[in-house]
């Protein structure tokens, strides 16, 4: 790595470590039973006694009911919306109706907190269903996430309770004290650094440098035309005039970030100038991804009384994290063989000292982008600010990894640290059989029910991983969307389909999936990507509430010290990676030892 590489990753962690604190204890507070300043309680109170819901208790099994049925009506919203786009307000640009595939697929996808993305968004999507329905849903989904990890951390800090807290009070507290304050700040921010914020339609302007480029020669019905011999014909074209997209990109960039949702106002997502303009809009967004998911972790052990906890976790977290930002920027300071075989210059700027940038923008570099796209996937986020696609094949073998992983090196707003704890219980019980004692967690007896449910959360997204990734290769349907044959295709279907069913939503972009085939089966995966983990893990937490504490013994497994951080790292390594290593062997690694033998 290069000494730019190694500071930027440094400053990053040193200012992303220093939020850690003061952030979990405000949510830590948040579990505890919110707001104390008495404006904000009665205006609460207000809000509830209008919508008829009250602040009692639920039960896991109503806790879970209630996170479906949101979410359900969620899909029907945003469905609906793209339905209907062409006739309600707010649509300068006249943009159509989705087509019903589509617009499936994407309501899925923003209520999953996956934020999969198989259209451009300023040529699909009115200002009308970017705002009401994918901006809301970047609030909702990401406080659905966290109200499961606060009704865990009850289930641990609990004991011979039946309930779990209440899944509205939950879902408004995050939302109105935690992600809306950030998220204003936070895009304030971004508008400082020239992230557009309007609802003006879109711009036509004269470039600076017009275009020159060959293209087929269309006739009045738009065919291309052929010569005598059937040879198509080409016409030279030239282009003065571009035309820019507005919009309220600000707004929808902020909580995007700060929800680790990731779908972008505009089709090129966090590598557009209107989305992320300079080195600082870049570092804050970065910083974004992380913050709550860090801050969760510390709320964690300040919740169940003993902060040891919280810290053993995220340390775990962060030396997965460093060592696969190590790599990633790495492999692509390498550069391409067959580029260097040939005398290319790999050098993008002074700034850089040779290395991949193919995919990537010069004002932020292979380091930059390198870290990004780690970040981005560690975290259930899915933004980029280069095209994943372009990386070198061991560069993309990174982020494919951490999302396969269960996106628990930090993860997601909330569903990082519950999938998380899941591994800490099966750690935990693995090391339980290792010295022939009944497992203990936090002082609860960890019980055939409890590694049941923990079975289906961890092994869930695997199978649906792997049996979609099976049959888009096989079916007729999922071939035809791959233009890049061979090993390097098998690897953008299997990056499709590891980052639908973990929720993260970033893509290998050179494969078609706007298709009726790839809408469904990836609106499948994300689904029960999120859901079929989400009510275990809530069963989870309403068979913890409801045991009794254990005291401490001799033969109790310590989870605080850096015995248990390595015993932690290798249940996730082991469990999670070693899964998809025949499916990465046909992919990425393949890609890799023909890329060297070309050489």
């Amino acid at each position: 790595m290069t000494t730019q590489s190694w500071l930027l990753l440094a400053v990053y962690l040193v200012v992303l470590l220093a939020t850690v604190k003061p952030l979990g204890l405000f949510m830590a507070k948040l579990i505890d039973g919110g707001p104390r300043w008495q404006p904000l309680a009665r205006f609460e109170n207000d809000v509830f006694r209008l919508c008829g819901i009250g602040h009692e208790e639920m039960s896991w099994r109503r806790y879970a009911l209630a996170v479906l049925l949101f979410s359900v009506v969620g899909v029907l919203v945003v469905y609906l919306l793209q339905r209907l786009q062409s006739w309600l307000p707010l649509n300068p640009q006249q943009m159509r109706n989705v087509a019903p595939d589509s617009s499936f697929n994407t309501a899925i996808s923003f209520v999953t907190n996956t934020n999969w993305q198989g259209y451009a968004g300023e040529a699909t999507m009115s200002y009308l269903t970017q705002m009401l329905g994918l901006a809301v849903q970047n609030f909702l989904s990401a406080a659905t996430g966290i109200a499961v990890a606060f009704a865990l951390i009850r289930g641990f800090a609990r004991h011979s309770m039946q309930t779990i807290g209440n899944f509205w009070t939950d879902i408004y507290r995050v939302t109105a004290y935690l992600l809306l304050p950030l998220s204003f700040v936070f895009a304030l921010a971004l508008v400082s650094q020239g992230v557009i914020q309007n609802f003006a339609t879109y711009q036509e302007v004269t470039m600076l440098e017009p275009t020159t480029y060959e293209a087929p020669k269309l006739d009045a019905a738009g065919q291309p035309v052929k010569d005598a011999a059937g040879n198509v014909v080409n016409e030279t074209l030239r282009v003065s005039r571009q035309t820019l997209p507005m919009g309220p990109i600000a707004s929808q960039e902020a909580i995007k970030m700060m929800g680790t949702n990731g779908g972008g106002f505009l089709n090129a997502n966090s590598a557009h100038p209107f989305e992320n303009p300079t080195w600082l809009s870049n570092l804050l967004q970065m910083l974004a991804i992380f913050l709550i998911p860090a801050g969760l972790v510390y709320a964690f052990g300040r919740a169940i009384g003993d902060t040891r906890q919280g810290w053993a976790m995220l340390a775990a977290m962060t030396l997965l994290f460093v060592g696969a930002a190590i790599a990633a920027m790495s492999f692509e300071q390498q550069g391409n063989p067959l580029l260097a075989k040939l005398g290319a210059d790999q050098t993008a700027s002074a700034m850089q000292s040779g290395g991949n940038m193919e995919g990537k923008e010069t004002r932020f570099g292979i380091a930059a982008s390198g870290l990004f796209a780690t970040i981005t996937t560690a975290a259930s986020c899915g933004a980029v600010n280069a095209m994943h696609d372009s990386f070198t094949p061991l560069g993309g073998l990174v982020p494919m990894v951490l999302m396969q992983l269960g996106e628990v090196v930090f993860g997601g707003v909330g569903s990082g640290l519950y999938n998380m704890l899941m591994y800490a219980i099966l750690a935990v019980f693995v090391a339980g059989l290792m010295i022939g004692r009944t497992p203990e967690y936090l002082g609860k007896k960890i019980e055939a029910f409890d590694m049941k449910m923990v079975s289906i959360t961890i092994l869930m997204t695997p199978a649906l991983v792997l049996l979609g990734t099976a049959i888009a290769v096989l079916a007729g349907a999922g071939k035809a969307g791959v233009a890049n044959p061979a090993a390097h295709g098998f690897s953008e279907i299997l990056y499709a389909f590891s980052s639908a069913a973990n929720n993260n939503g970033s893509a290998f972009a050179g494969l078609s999936a706007n298709t009726p085939f790839y809408n469904g089966w990836l609106g499948v995966a994300m689904w029960f990507g999120r859901f079929a983990v989400i009510v275990p893990v809530l069963a989870i937490a309403g068979s913890l509430a409801a045991k009794k504490r254990l005291a401490q013994g001799p033969g109790t497994v310590p989870t605080h010290g850096l015995l248990f951080v390595g015993l932690l790292m290798g249940t996730v390594l082991l469990v999670g990676a070693l899964t998809y290593v025949p499916a990465l062997a046909l992919g990425p690694v393949v890609e890799h030892l023909i890329l060297r033998a070309g050489n």
